[in-house]
């Protein structure tokens, strides 16, 4: 199977090629200039209309959205790997259920907090009083992953998986946008985990205090 990852550094791909790392899957890796306008030139454009990364072209066929991607892989090469679970496993609901939520609905908070008060937004989007409320969500949000990390070290029990390595990416990226995970102990040993882990190593370089 032929693999050609159109990704760009310490950009929306990264999770994705952290989860080739993962995964030791060999791939081509074609890295895009985001400021020069890589991904708004045609050819491009002709896999991923949306242009941006990242575009994983499977066999001449591309895919888009991240956590599409990733559960694909997850489906494709970590079943065998065992880092994400059988289709036919009660956990493949689970790990589906918490890597669509680290990406719709926790994902969907970050935007808000970052349009209302990051400095490389248009000012006019600026309103700390919804900031504040999406720092309070992310309490409540936090608060859930929390109570499942309590139950069990990862999120599908005992053993790493893929699933962990996906919300993990979110959760960590959302702790750069100013999200505090000190209230939470079992997400932040979580997070301390993440961080160690040599794909994380290899893709992100020296690990945040989290």
């Amino acid at each position: 199977m032929s693999l050609t990852l159109y990704a760009a550094p310490m950009s929306s791909a990264t999770p994705v090629v952290c989860a080739l790392a993962e995964l030791d899957v060999p791939h081509e890796l074609v890295m895009l200039d985001l400021t020069a306008g890589d991904q708004k030139k045609p050819e491009y454009l002709a896999l991923n209309p949306n242009g941006v990364v990242p575009t994983l072209v499977v066999d001449g066929t591309p895919m888009f959205e991240a956590v599409a991607i990733m559960q694909w892989l997850g489906d494709r090469y970590g079943v065998e790997r065992g880092l994400w679970p059988a289709a036919d496993a009660p956990e493949r609901l689970t790990a589906l259920s918490w890597t669509t939520w680290a990406y719709v609905t926790y994902g969907t908070m970050i935007n808000i907090l970052n349009y209302s008060q990051n400095p490389l937004a248009d000012p006019a989007l600026h309103h700390p009083p919804l900031a504040a409320h999406a720092q309070g969500e992310f309490g409540k949000l936090l608060g859930r992953l929390d109570a499942r990390l309590a139950e069990h070290p990862n999120l599908l029990g005992d053993a790493y998986s893929l699933a962990d390595m996906i919300v993990a990416s979110v959760v960590a990226y959302s702790t750069y946008c100013g999200v505090s995970v000190d209230a939470h102990p079992h997400v932040k040993a979580w997070l301390q985990r993440f961080h160690q882990r040599p794909a994380y190593a290899k893709t992100w370089g020296a690990a945040p205090a989290a």
